[in-house]
């Protein structure tokens, strides 16, 4: 048996980005600090950051007046800041760029009265903060079916925009879905979807090229890191998206002589550090490698802090 790790995986620039901010701030500010919903989807990342000094809310009003509010990854409506302001706290936000180029799109087809068309998972965080940019009509879509049902103000005017984590092949049927309803639909100038979602598929699609198994590193709430799962089943590939090693059902293992390995944008490196270990140790692998694949090299800066 031997294992085949994707390359790239794990760690985005705005993963990056978002937990430098919450480590910086606690360094400046001291414990606490707070952030709305989880930074990044990963429950290790969480964790480790509360033995810091970040604490997690759900709700603006659980965060002391005066103190450090931090907007997580996904981004946060307009709506949203204005009542942090409102309720005198020190906001920091750690909302992906490419995220905020997403909500600067709304706004501006929204200000030409345009409908805009969001194709994302209802009820995501970062679909409701893009909304949340809105000052017009929104809708949001998340199959072809729904796009088929569409009402809109003007057909001739109206642009779409899509959540960065999606699948690239389930967006490629929503966007002939909305093409063919709205021949005139205005397109962003280049896919919404990020460069490392789209990055780490590619690795995916690859390596079921030449695995019996893939497994994925992520939490159960990453988007990515369940598009990285489904990418490898439409390949005919088993795959799992797993936590830690421990959840590794041995009967997924049978008959399994290479195994992939990749891990979500908001996994870190070390929990594949473990599970290649973990599997050394319980399966006596011997031969590990990694593929061929894209560095990524891109950083976005920190904001003000």
């Amino acid at each position: 048996m031997e294992v085949i790790l994707a390359r790239p995986r794990g760690f985005c620039a705005g993963v990056n980005r978002a937990i430098n901010v919450v480590n910086k701030a606690l360094e400046v500010y001291k414990p606490p600090v707070y952030v709305l919903h989880e930074i990044v989807h990963n429950t290790h990342v969480i964790r480790e950051l509360e033995e810091k000094g970040a604490v997690f809310v759900e709700q603006l009003e659980d965060i002391p007046k005066g103190s450090i509010a931090i907007f997580s990854a996904h981004g946060v409506s307009k709506a949203v800041k204005e009542r942090a302001n409102n309720l005198g706290l020190r906001t920091i936000n750690a909302t992906c760029p490419l995220v905020s180029k997403v909500h600067r799109r709304v706004s501006r087809l929204n200000k030409i009265n345009y409908d805009v068309v969001v194709i994302g998972h209802k009820g995501h965080p970062e679909v409701e903060g893009t909304c949340g940019h809105a000052s017009g009509s929104v809708h949001v879509v998340s199959s072809p079916e729904e796009v088929q049902s569409l009402q809109v103000n003007n057909p001739s005017r109206v642009g779409y925009v899509t959540q960065t984590t999606l699948s690239i092949d389930d967006t490629a049927k929503m966007l002939t879905a909305l093409r063919k309803q709205f021949p005139n639909i205005s397109e962003p100038s280049r896919t919404d979807i990020c460069f490392a979602t789209s990055n780490r598929q590619a690795a995916v699609r690859e390596l079921s090229e030449s695995v019996d198994l893939i497994l994925v590193v992520g939490s159960k709430n990453s988007s990515n890191s369940n598009r990285l799962r489904e990418v490898a089943q439409k390949n005919h590939i088993p795959a799992y998206l797993i936590d830690h090693a421990e959840e590794i059902d041995g009967e997924w293992l049978n008959n399994a002589q290479r195994i992939g390995i990749t891990a979500g944008a908001s996994a870190p490196e070390y929990l594949v550090t473990e599970l290649v270990a973990w599997l050394r140790e319980n399966y006596g692998i011997k031969k590990v490698q990694e593929m061929d694949g894209t560095d990524e090299t891109i950083c976005f800066q920190l904001p003000a802090i």
